[in-house]
């Protein structure tokens, strides 16, 4: 059988059915890989998140995550990354204002319930009108979620709060 190719748009679900050996090395990696030792994490948020999207998520270099990955399973390294983790906004917005913050949602809850909380989270995003301001709790940044919004247009502030925590404010 044809073994996966390990790319920065391989899905960590994908890499780890293919290659269960390499998840020792994805949690050495970066701390918060330990979720993948959650069950009802690992059915759900690998199965949505890249690569790409997990070493932003570890604060990692994309290429290096990559290349080590590729090395333990025999796959030469790959050079000319494109690192799209530079657009995510961390600074604060002109457009921030803790007043216009209408609704609040904590995904923490909804991932270790197994849940996919994109759904949920693009819903409420779309139903904001005007200068409304969706606030999102997560405990690691939620790259699939941010990616997502990005390519629907929505502004974004990253605010890391805690070593897990991370809030996301969303705006149409």
């Amino acid at each position: 059988m044809e073994k996966l190719v390990i790319t920065p748009k391989t899905k960590i679900f994908d890499l780890l059915e293919a290659y269960p050996q390499l998840e020792e090395l994805l949690i050495e990696s970066a701390p918060p890989f330990k979720k993948l030792k959650n069950p009802v994490l690992r059915k759900t948020i690998t199965r949505i998140t890249s690569l790409s999207q997990a070493a932003t998520i570890g604060g990692l270099k994309v290429e290096v995550l990559i290349n080590k990955l590729r090395a333990e399973v025999g796959q030469s390294a790959l050079d000319g990354f494109q690192d799209d983790s530079g657009n995510f906004n961390r600074e604060q917005p002109h457009w921030f204002n803790e007043d216009l913050v209408t609704e609040s949602i904590d995904i923490r809850e909804m991932l270790n319930a197994g849940e996919q909380p994109v759904h949920e989270v693009l819903s409420a995003v779309k139903k904001l009108s005007g200068n409304e301001i969706l606030k999102v709790i997560a405990p690691f940044i939620p790259a699939p979620l941010i990616d997502k919004s990005l390519s629907l247009n929505y502004q974004h502030w990253l605010n890391q709060k805690g070593e897990e925590e991370y809030w996301v404010f969303f705006k149409k």
